[in-house]
């Protein structure tokens, strides 16, 4: 099957659909798009969603960030006869995901879209307790997202039953295919009654899925959105020329001058990950990590920091953000730059989310220009060059977010409380001094020149015949410096009287240890497991004397 055999074929730009009522679905399905902030509907769902309403099989090329999960979802609650409250222990409809954190996604952002209607969405997949998601399978739902593997075994213990099916959903099926489950896709679907809707999701349509399309799919109509946009009108594209060792360097002047709200930071290696991560962190910037060697509760733990706002900045590989749909994402920055167009368009469909402006940086070194061209003209569009913020703008960047902050205190009215302590403190002191001693404050739970240390990842010495060491926790991590104590004893077989000073800030700690014994605390703690959260440890940086 070629896409050029079908002769109904819609691109996203041919149809007019102002609003989600000329679709003529239900007013509760509305009214629950209408509290999540969606205003019009995007090319992708206003080609697919008058075709899905129609009972047709869909084929949707489209990429992450265009809203196709709307496109098939939509069309889903639809399908719910009249909404009735009595749900069935036999789903009416099925979507398959290729990663846990997909499923997750996809199933919250259904249940936003049907709260008003009673929609029940149930996500099942690896890693949690298969005798909790058979007893909520028991208890009945309407829409079912999964894993191919766990939907599969759910399917085999005939806990899960497909009979009621009225539609499927395959969900970014390349991504399934690269991860080897084409052969259990397969075997669901045979599972599917005869009469039954597919709606086939995905970035690119390589051979396999095609066959996938040609042997289960019922004259499907193709719906697709032009690689141009793909790319979100509002997301700003620029690129820094950078040396590979002056990266992390670079990320963190922009991250200064930029001031973004949560920042999305792409490598393409585990180890890169923990490397740039680590690095932040060392740094003092409340970064984490995620990528598939962290364990599924790490991943989620790591996701509920970065969605509250506990961590501003997650490094993560392509795989493990897949579904990672947080619309206060302000900034995507490609540490490394993506191995292909696809990979673009994917990583920076992370920001600009729910109608909000973004920004995709791509730091690339002078060999990577070509490769940069490409992806442009492949995306058909185009990212402009600039240079890195100076020194000089990163101190004024810092000395603009702290004045932004008195101000916006003076703005809300509520220091005027203090204003009999403001004139008591004025008949003794300078208003420069009084002014300067509140930005101190302001600066932290560490003092002014401690955070400047960790900002240029040096300190000025500790006590005598002892080393620092710099680890990777802190106060956000739930560790309190008797965790530290008795996991460095422990780990490295040392008495806990040996260990010095502790420091614990936010997001990373200080620890003094006999200079002696300093290696091997290093080589027994560094990549330990303290209280679920994988820890670097090595020598803090001593700063230079000028």
């Amino acid at each position: 099957m070629d896409f050029k055999e079908n002769p109904l074929k819609l691109k996203g730009d041919l149809l007019v659909h102002t609003n989600f009522h000329d679709f003529g679905i239900s007013d509760k399905v509305i009214m629950s798009l209408s509290e999540m902030g969606f205003e019009a509907p995007t090319p992708i769902q206003t080609a697919a969603i008058p075709q899905a309403l129609k009972g047709k099989d869909i084929i949707g090329q489209a990429q992450t960030g265009t809203g196709k999960t709307a496109a098939f979802g939509i069309p889903l609650l639809e399908q719910r006869p009249d909404f009735a409250p009595a749900r069935s222990r036999y789903p009416y409809a099925l979507v398959l995901t290729p990663t846990r954190e997909l499923a997750v996604q996809v199933c919250e952002e259904l249940g936003k879209m049907g709260a008003r209607a009673g929609v029940v969405c149930l996500p099942v997949y690896g890693g949690q307790s298969i005798e909790l998601q058979i007893k909520n399978l028991k208890r009945g739902v309407d829409i079912v997202v999964g894993t191919p593997g766990r939907l599969l075994d759910h399917i085999q213990r005939k806990t899960l039953s497909l009979k009621e099916t009225k539609t499927i959903v395959l969900d970014e099926a390349d991504e399934m295919l690269n991860m080897g489950f084409i052969e259990d896709i397969k075997k669901i679907l045979s599972e599917l009654p005869e009469e039954h809707q597919t709606l086939l999701f995905s970035a690119t349509m390589p051979r396999e899925i095609l066959a996938i399309a040609k042997t289960h799919m019922k004259k499907p109509v193709q719906v697709s959105v032009d690689a141009g946009q793909m790319v979100v009108a509002k997301i700003k594209q620029v690129f820094y020329e950078v040396r590979e060792e002056d990266k992390i360097k670079a990320l963190t002047r922009l991250i200064d001058v930029e001031g973004p709200a949560l920042t999305l930071v792409f490598c393409h290696t585990k180890k890169e990950v923990d490397d740039v991560s680590g690095k932040l962190q060392q740094m003092g910037y409340p970064a984490g990590a995620l990528h598939g060697d962290f364990t599924q509760s790490h991943r989620d733990e790591m996701m509920r920091k970065f969605k509250s706002g506990d961590i501003d900045i997650l490094v993560a590989t392509d795989v493990a953000a897949r579904g990672l749909d947080v619309p206060d994402v302000s900034h995507v920055i490609n540490f490394s730059i993506p191995q292909d167009p696809e990979g673009y368009i994917h990583r920076i469909g992370r920001t600009g989310r729910a109608g909000k402006p973004g920004i995709a940086i791509t730091l690339v070194n002078p060999r990577q220009y070509r490769h940069l061209r490409l992806i442009e003209q492949s995306a058909k569009t185009r990212i402009m060059k600039e240079k890195l913020p100076t020194g000089a703008e990163v101190k004024k960047a810092r000395e603009d977010d702290l004045a932004a902050g008195l101000e916006e205190v003076i703005a809300e009215g509520k220091h005027a409380a203090l204003y009999h302590l403001a004139d008591s403190l004025l008949e003794k002191h300078s208003p420069r001094d009084l002014a300067a001693a509140a930005m101190h404050m302001m600066l932290g739970e560490a003092e002014v020149e401690e955070i400047e240390e960790v900002r240029t990842g040096f300190y000025e010495g500790g006590k005598k015949g002892f080393a620092r060491l710099f680890m990777t926790v802190g106060r956000k991590d739930k560790i309190r410096v008797e965790d530290l104590i008795r996991s460095i004893a422990a780990e490295a077989n040392i008495p806990a009287r040996n260990i010095g000073n502790i420091a614990l800030y936010d997001t990373f700690s200080f620890i003094e240890v006999p200079s002696d014994l300093a290696d091997r605390v290093i080589g027994a703690v560094n990549d330990s497991i303290i209280k679920g959260r994988k820890v670097k440890i090595g020598h803090a940086k001593k700063r230079k004397q000028v």
